[in-house]
């Protein structure tokens, strides 16, 4: 039996780790919890530390003592139709995963589609059951954020409720993304550009028409509300879009979807129209997700890197649990314009 384990009476201390890997007890324990913001050589010197010394963490000790539940909700307030059909949800699940692949932390998903699924979602978190939370696609007039402000629980969420976002946040740049779609088909000839937009509620959304809407001016292009269409992500939501586009101004060349299922929804209405693309339509996407690479013709999109934005929520959200990072973070990260045949 080691020196070290006599003083301890036989189980091994976070102290004693600490001092055999030749690191301050914080360092050890921001390790042993699976944060990242800590370099590989010291990684490697504790961990070598805690396999020598035979070191066990009393979990249950050491969640009462920090008032720790070792896991962290990532929450989405939507249908679960909406989740399972939306590829971008999957995309930003299997990120959060391969964050959290090396710890210890337990992942909580929730969808929160209605009012009463909402007030059990607040009691759940008033009862502090979660030690941070990540909020996907939140809408403008969700309540969620405030209340996870007013419990002073960490949270990161993807995307922002506006400009002036309170929370950290993780997000792509929407503006450039569709402004660069927008611009890609001013470059092949298109001159009557439609978009289909999200929720508007949604800043993601309102930020990418802003994208479609300074690319137009800058093309020196009539502005035309017509042009616009509403609609909510879903494939049925770019059918109904594209149906009233091509009833308002039937000369549409080219059409600029904020998503890629919403596109797939537009494709079909094109189809059934005879509008060939990308011959008489030109089409675009935005996500780069697989209904993009499996669409015939393959569609023309904006490449946001998804799983990493999930990646890099849950970095954000370890840190601030162990105690870094505190201040309010606001990460964008760059789009990409992946042309196919739809354009």
């Amino acid at each position: 039996m080691t020196a070290s384990r006599v003083r301890s009476g036989g189980r091994p201390t976070l102290e004693e780790v600490a001092a055999r890997a030749g690191v301050g007890r914080g360092t050890a324990s921001r390790v042993i919890n699976g944060s990242p913001r800590v370099s590989a050589h010291t990684r490697e010197a504790v961990e070598a530390a805690v396999a020598e010394l035979g070191y066990v963490p009393n979990r249950a000790a050491r969640a009462l003592a920090g008032n720790r539940t070792d896991a962290i909700a990532l929450v989405v307030p939507e249908s679960e139709s909406r989740f399972f059909a939306e590829p971008y949800f999957s995309d930003i699940v299997r990120g959060v995963g391969a964050a959290l692949a090396d710890t210890d932390m337990q992942l909580l998903l929730t969808l929160v589609g209605s009012d009463r699924e909402r007030r059990r979602l607040a009691q759940y978190l008033t009862a502090h059951r979660v030690d941070g939370v990540l909020l996907v696609s939140v809408h403008a007039d969700d309540p969620l954020p405030d209340l996870l402000e007013q419990l002073g629980m960490p949270a990161v969420m993807n995307g922002r409720r506006s400009a002036a976002e309170s929370l950290s946040s993780v997000d792509s740049d929407n503006f450039e993304g569709a402004r660069g779609a927008v611009e890609h088909l001013v470059s092949r000839g298109r001159r009557t550009i439609a978009t289909i937009t999200g929720r508007l509620d949604v800043y993601a959304s309102q930020s990418r028409l802003d994208g479609y809407r300074q690319a137009v001016s800058d093309a020196g292009l009539e502005p035309d509300e017509r042009l616009v269409a509403p609609a909510d992500f879903s494939e049925e939501g770019g059918a109904r879009a594209m149906r009233d586009l091509l009833a308002r101004r039937p000369d549409v060349d080219a059409v600029f979807a904020a998503s890629d299922v919403m596109a797939a929804g537009a494709r079909q209405v094109l189809r059934e129209a005879g509008r060939r693309i990308p011959d008489d339509v030109a089409l675009i996407g935005f996500d780069d997700s697989a209904v993009a690479r499996h669409m015939d013709p393959a569609l023309t999109s904006v490449r946001q890197p998804i799983e990493e934005m999930g990646r890099t929520m849950t970095r954000l959200l370890l840190d601030m649990i162990a105690g870094e990072n505190a201040d309010r973070a606001q990460i964008v990260l760059p789009t990409e314009l992946v042309v196919r045949d739809s354009s």
